[in-house]
Parts: C-alpha cells; sequence; structure tokens
C-alpha cells in the first residue's frame, strides 16, 4: 500500500462479506433449482409420462345416442384390451354418473357382469362389454354380440321400474343394435415455461457467482495497487 494512503478496513471488511453471503444465497438458488428440476421431472420441456390415456367414445342406434369420453390405464392386456377407470359423457341427452364396477352387472341385467374392457382392435367391446348409469336413474351397457348372425354391437338398456334378472326386461328397457366407436384422444403437450425458467437459474446463476468472484479479485487487486 502507497505512503499516505489508507484503505476503509471496515468498509472492505463489509464489502467481503457481502459478496460472500451473495454468494452463498446464489449456490443454494441453483441447487433448489436443480432440486426442483429432478424431482419435477422438468428439465428441457420434459414432464413425466402420465399413467392413463383419455378416450373419445360414442355410440348410436334406434332412438339412443350416446357419447363421452373414457379414462384407462395405460398399458393393454396381452389381447389389446385397456381397463376403463372412469367415464364421462350422455345418453339421450341424460348426463352419466357413473361407471359400472367390473366385475357386476348393471341393475336389472343379472347375471351378465361387465368387465369394462375397450381396445383399439377391429372389435373394441369384449362380450361383457362396460355399464354405466344416468341421471335419469336408467342404466346401460353396450357389449359385442358374438352369437348374433352378423356379430355386431348391442346395448341393454334398464330403465326403473328395475326388476332384476335378464328375463324380467319390461317396455321400458331395451336390447337394441348399435354402431360403436372409441379413439385414444392425443394429449397436447406440456408447456416448458417452468422448465425454462429452471434452465434459466441453472445457467444464470454460475454466470452471477463468476461475477461476484470477479468483483472479489477486482477488489483485491485495487488494495494492492492502493
Amino acid at each position: 500500500m502507497r505512503s499516505g494512503a489508507q484503505f476503509p478496513y471496515n468498509t472492505w471488511e463489509t464489502s467481503t462479506r457481502s459478496a460472500i453471503a451473495v454468494t452463498t444465497s446464489m449456490k443454494n438458488l441453483a441447487l433448489s433449482a436443480i432440486a426442483l428440476a429432478t424431482t419435477s421431472g422438468l428439465v428441457f420441456g420434459t414432464m413425466p409420462a402420465a399413467s392413463a390415456l383419455s378416450w373419445s367414445w360414442n355410440y348410436s342406434g334406434t332412438d339412443v345416442a350416446a357419447n363421452g369420453t373414457f379414462t384407462t390405464n395405460d398399458t393393454p392386456n396381452d389381447l389389446g384390451f385397456y381397463s376403463i377407470t372412469g367415464i364421462t359423457g350422455t345418453r339421450n341427452g341424460e348426463t352419466i354418473t357413473g361407471l359400472q364396477p367390473a366385475g357386476t352387472p348393471i341393475p336389472g341385467n343379472e347375471p351378465f357382469n361387465v368387465d369394462n374392457l375397450i381396445s383399439l382392435n377391429t372389435q373394441q367391446l369384449t362380450g361383457d362389454g362396460f355399464g354405466y348409469s344416468t341421471s335419469g336413474g336408467n342404466y346401460s351397457s353396450p357389449f359385442f354380440a358374438s352369437f348374433l348372425p352378423t356379430p355386431g354391437y348391442l346395448e341393454v338398456f334398464s330403465a326403473p321400474p328395475i326388476i332384476p334378472g335378464f328375463e324380467n326386461l319390461g317396455l321400458e328397457d331395451s336390447e337394441l343394435p348399435i354402431s360403436f366407436s372409441a379413439t385414444i384422444v392425443t394429449v397436447p403437450e406440456p408447456t416448458s415455461i417452468l422448465s425454462l425458467l429452471i434452465l434459466g437459474t441453472l445457467v444464470g446463476a454460475p454466470s452471477l457467482l463468476k461475477r461476484h468472484n470477479l468483483s472479489k479479485f477486482t477488489q483485491k487487486k485495487l488494495e494492492k495497487v492502493s
């Protein structure tokens, strides 16, 4: 240090401590960003794969029209069938209120249990089909009827008053031919905004650390010159 020149020690100490604190804070920020990216899977615009599929379905026949969406698992069985786990939609203007549990029959069609399976095969439903209830207190079960002279889809419809047993179908009930179709809905790619923010933090943090380190180096050079 040159004679006669005095370096404000307290100011330099305070500045150094502040730089160290900022550097530590930036390191913690970078580590937090890395942890968030790792746990969330949001790196370079990617996200964890969905564990369910969404389908669009519809069928129609004489005096009947129904459509909606299915939720299924994402892995088919050996025959190419997915398990339906949820359903929404309407039938003849009535809202679908629930999926009939697999292994049980819709009320009024005992003892024919549904299996709630769907596929992309030419035959999309099995001989057991799926079932659901509607807001009008009715029940429906579309299925594939291989026993018909020309195999095709049928819908069993059961309405109040419901008497257990398929042999007790009343005038309010029906079993009609239908045309059935279901397709997997293409889901848009997830937004990558958060990913870009995380990436920006990961890239920007080292730059800020570098700048603070240069600032401390410059301060030491000034000390020597002084």
